[in-house]
């Protein structure tokens, strides 16, 4: 949880520098998945990283307690026609978390996370505390575990997306919540007064002018009945290296209307973008779900 943005703090929104030009592109092309857990009692975080480059497929796991203190990781490196089922045992403490994946028969689209055929289980002491993908029979037909009472809530979400003046994601904006498509819409090029607008679900939410004025700001939107508070910051877009990376944040939260009222988006706190603390356990319960996007300019 170290390079992941953590959620509201005291001074505010804080997200992790994915921009710098000497990343390689291909690198770039990963997504992580953030679940929140409870092992024995104490709340944990499950970062779950799917990964793509010229060598194949890759994965990673990660867990963390609430202290953001690593627990335990492992990394799957990127395959084209091994490694794709089996089990790592780990233990931690006198425990053993032991993690199973079948990916034999998954079947990917453009990015580097599997769509179906799949799954990837993350199972403590003998209870199922994770699993994902769509064959849940075959894993507990393989998989000697219980299912744990309170299932892994899906808290948040990085992904890279490339484009020109066309940037789309498929993505839900809460745990359980409705799949939607997420488009954002700017071309920076030869105009002398850039805008940005961003659609949900083909849906004009947001527009932005000015946007050399305004290259970082945020602004409250409506999905779903439930507010949403949307950052952006497409200062590298503008006047940065033309490596870098856009970064736009969509953050649901019950009480998102009462933290960020009265804020202005000039407001330094607000803008304030930092990779200085992870998620902590008083945090987490007013967090909802954050959705971090980092767009990358296609030549």
């Amino acid at each position: 949880m170290r390079d992941f943005p953590s959620c509201f703090g005291e001074n505010g929104v804080q997200v992790a520098d994915s921009s710098s030009p000497s990343t390689g592109r291909t690198a770039q092309n990963s997504v992580t998945c953030v679940y929140q857990c409870r092992l024995s009692g104490i709340s944990c975080l499950i970062t779950v990283t799917w990964t793509k480059n010229l060598m194949g497929q890759g994965l990673s796991v990660g867990i963390d307690d609430s202290s953001s203190q690593c627990l335990c990781k492992f990394d799957i490196k990127p395959w084209v026609f091994s490694k794709r089922r089996g089990c790592k045992n780990l233990e931690v403490d006198a425990s053993i978390i032991d993690i199973h994946w079948d990916l034999s028969s998954a079947k990917f689209g453009s990015g580097p996370e599997p769509l179906e055929g799949f799954y990837l289980a993350v199972v403590f002491n003998q209870e199922m505390v994770l699993l994902l993908g769509d064959l849940r029979k075959e894993a507990y037909r393989k998989i000697n575990a219980a299912p744990v009472a309170s299932k892994a809530s899906f808290i948040a979400k990085r992904e890279h997306i490339f484009g020109k003046k066309f940037y789309g994601v498929k993505a839900q904006l809460c745990n359980r919540g409705q799949m939607h498509d997420i488009t954002i819409e700017c071309d920076t090029v030869g105009i002398n007064d850039p805008w940005l607008v961003i659609r949900i679900d083909s849906k004009s939410v947001m527009q932005v002018k000015h946007l050399r004025w305004k290259f970082r700001g945020n602004h409250t939107i409506l999905v779903d009945g439930l507010p949403v508070e949307v950052f952006w910051d497409v200062h590298n877009w503008l006047f940065g290296n033309v490596m870098g990376s856009a970064v736009f944040m969509f953050q649901t939260c019950l009480s998102a209307e009462k933290s960020w009222a009265g804020q202005s988006i000039s407001d330094p706190c607000v803008l304030s973008w930092s990779c200085s603390q992870g998620f902590t356990d008083s945090q987490l319960q007013g967090l909802g779900f954050s959705l971090i996007l980092y767009a990358w300019k296609n030549e």
